[in-house]
C-alpha cells in the first residue's frame, strides 16, 4: 500500500462516490476503482458499500478511514522532520567530558557552534574518561571529550587542546616563589587530585612513580575548584590542567610551572568507529576540525 493511495481513499469517502473522486484527483473513474481494488485485496476486507447510489463506508472501511488522516500528518510531520535535520534547524547531540573540561571546551566549541545553529541540543554528561569511552561504544553518547591518548583501534579523534599540567600551592609553601618545580621535589608533599578515573590522575601518579615515589594522596575530588579552595586552606597541594590554573583567582594560591618532567595535557574528540553518526554530530565533527585547522585553540 503506498501513501498516496490512501489519500484517494480519504477523497472517496468524502465525495461519496469514484467518478466524482476520480475528477477531484485527476484520475480515470476505472484507474481509481483499480486501486480500491487492489488496496481491499491487500487488507482482505471491503471498505466501501457498492450496493446503492452512493458509496459507503463499511464498518472496516470507517475504521481505516479514521486513520488515515493521522497517517498523512505523521508522513508529513516525518518529510518535515527529514528536511529539518539536513538543514541543521533542529537535533541533539550527546556529549560526555570530565568536570574539568567543560569550563575549557564548552565556551571555545560548543558557544561557536551553536551560534550558527541555535536549535541543536546539547545533552551533556560529566563522567571520567573511562566511563565516557564506555559510553560511547555503548551508544549513550555521540562525541566524548578526553585527555589523551587515545584508544585509535575503537575510536576517531580530532586534536582539540595541546597544554601541559602545573602545580598549584599556597602562597606560604616553601615553593610558593620558585618559577619551575621538578616532580621528584613534591615526594613528601600532601596531594589533593582528582578523584580515581579522571585521567588527570592517573597522569600525575605515573609522573611520581618514574620520578621514585608514590604520592601521598589527602583529598580527592571531581571538582576543580573544590581542590583549589582545599589548596587555599593549606589541605595540601595540586595539579591541575594550566588553562584550569588559570581560572583560579584565589590570591593566596600560587601556580608554578611542572618541569622535569613535563605532563602534557592533550584534549580530543572522540566518537566510535563503524557505528551511525547522525547529521548533526557528523557537521559538529566538521566545526571542531576547521576550528582546530585555523589554530583557532
Amino acid at each position: 500500500m503506498e501513501i498516496r493511495q490512501l489519500s484517494y481513499l480519504l477523497e472517496i469517502a468524502k465525495q461519496q462516490n469514484i467518478t466524482k473522486a476520480a475528477e477531484a484527483l485527476h484520475l480515470t473513474q476505472p484507474t481509481l476503482s483499480k486501486i480500491v481494488k487492489a488496496v481491499e485485496d491487500e487488507l482482505g476486507v471491503p471498505l466501501f458499500d457498492r450496493s446503492g447510489k452512493q458509496l459507503k463506508l463499511t464498518d472496516a472501511g470507517a475504521a481505516a478511514i479514521g486513520q488515515v488522516p493521522s497517517v498523512l500528518r505523521a508522513v508529513q510531520d516525518m518529510r518535515t522532520a527529514i528536511d529539518d535535520v539536513a538543514e541543521l534547524k533542529v537535533g541533539s547531540i550527546a556529549i560526555g567530558l570530565p568536570p574539568v573540561i567543560g569550563s575549557v571546551f564548552f565556551p571555545r566549541v560548543v558557544s561557536p557552534f551553536q551560534q550558527l545553529y541555535p536549535n541543536i541540543a546539547f545533552q551533556m554528561a560529566e563522567e571520567g574518561a573511562k566511563k565516557i569511552e564506555a559510553m560511547l561504544m555503548g551508544g549513550d553518547l555521540d562525541i566524548g571529550v578526553v585527555v589523551g591518548p587515545v584508544d585509535e583501534e575503537s575510536f576517531h579523534a580530532i586534536p582539540f587542546m595541546r597544554q601541559r599540567l602545573a602545580l598549584a600551592v599556597h602562597e606560604s609553601h616553601k615553593l610558593a616563589d620558585r618559577s619551575s618545580v621538578s616532580i621528584a621535589e613534591l615526594a613528601e608533599e600532601p596531594f589533593i587530585l582528582f578523584s580515581y578515573g579522571f585521567a588527570v590522575r592517573q597522569h600525575v601518579c605515573r609522573a611520581c612513580q618514574s620520578a621514585g615515589f608514590e604520592p601521598r594522596i589527602v583529598h580527592s575530588s571531581s571538582q576543580w575548584d573544590l581542590m583549589a579552595e582545599m589548596v587555599g586552606a593549606r589541605m595540601g597541594i595540586t595539579i591541575l590542567p594550566g588553562p584550569i590554573c588559570n581560572k583560579i583567582a584565589d590570591p593566596r594560591i600560587r601556580v608554578i610551572q611542572l618541569d622535569d618532567p613535563v605532563i602534557p595535557w592533550n584534549l580530543d574528540v572522540i566518537w566510535p568507529k563503524g557505528k551511525y553518526v547522525s547529521h548533526s554530530v557528523r557537521m559538529f565533527t566538521k566545526f571542531i576540525a576547521s576550528l582546530t585547522d585555523n589554530g583557532s585553540f
